[in-house]
């Protein structure tokens, strides 16, 4: 079983997939997971790996002692990959991100996503690289935009290792703890797509509200470019209006007749 056989596996059956690497060795099953996690974070190009899903899945296998998967390896890996992957990116970001931002290669890169992980950066400072550890997709282009806009590595690291650290533990011990409960053996997938829905809700309303404010943005904008246009008419009309009434009474002062506007005794 090749790497890209089992990632399609894991993204259509995370429980059957690790069952299938559990069956070839708990090296590896720790070496997939590691992989997997590593490449979320560590490549621009692979956002919609589910990192997520699968800590959770990891868990919940290390709470059952048959699997082999002890809780202890999974957490080490599960904290070691992902704070890797960051610093892998970062410098990615830090020494060729231009450069493959203006090939146009990484198309899950799109302007929205790359304004929200700024806006991110510029609003929060070093401590959105620990936010956007928490949101798919935003943790993958976190630490590339990082390294690209000119954070300095010692501001940056410390927020990457605390938002893996956190990240890598939390999910994994969701897994495990619940991986007990009747209700989540029985319905291990629509725990997953719920697991997977929560955690792309934020990046989802994020998206829908920079595409409100920037739709009303060029609505503002068509509304000022209108109003302009009915500034630049107004003189035009009052001079062409003058104009006229000039031109009527030099007329009139020519025929002898007093000015229409004139009261004559």
């Amino acid at each position: 079983m090749n790497f890209f056989t089992s990632l399609i596996e894991l993204l259509k059956d995370p429980r059957t997939a690790i069952a299938g690497w559990i069956a070839m060795g708990i090296g590896p099953t720790l070496f997939l997971i590691f992989l997997i996690l590593f490449i979320e974070t560590g490549l621009v190009f692979t956002p919609f790996l589910p990192g997520d899903s699968l800590l959770f899945a990891a868990g919940y296998f290390a709470h059952d002692a048959r699997s082999g998967l002890a809780l202890w390896m999974v957490l080490l890996i599960a904290v070691i990959a992902p704070i890797l992957g960051d610093e892998c990116n970062y410098f990615i970001g830090r020494f060729f991100g231009r450069k493959i931002i203006a090939s146009g290669k990484v198309k899950a890169m799109t302007p929205e996503r790359i304004d929200k992980t700024s806006a991110m950066i510029e609003k929060w400072g070093p401590l959105a690289v620990f936010l956007g550890r928490f949101f798919p997709i935003i943790r993958t282009f976190m630490p590339f935009i990082s390294g690209m806009s000119g954070m300095k590595w010692h501001r940056f690291a410390p927020f990457s290792v605390l938002g893996g650290f956190i990240w890598g533990t939390l999910f994994t011990l969701l897994g495990f703890f619940f991986g007990g409960i009747p209700f989540v053996q029985q319905h291990f997938e629509l725990v997953i797509v719920l697991i997977l829905v929560i955690s792309l809700l934020p990046t989802i309303i994020g998206l829908v509200k920079g595409m409100i404010a920037k739709h009303q943005k060029s609505a503002e904008t068509v509304a000022e470019a209108e109003q302009g246009q009915v500034e630049e008419t107004l003189p035009e009309a009052e001079e062409v209006e003058i104009n006229a009434e000039t031109e009527t009474a030099e007329k009139e002062g020519e025929s002898g007749t007093p000015p229409t506007n004139e009261i004559i005794d």
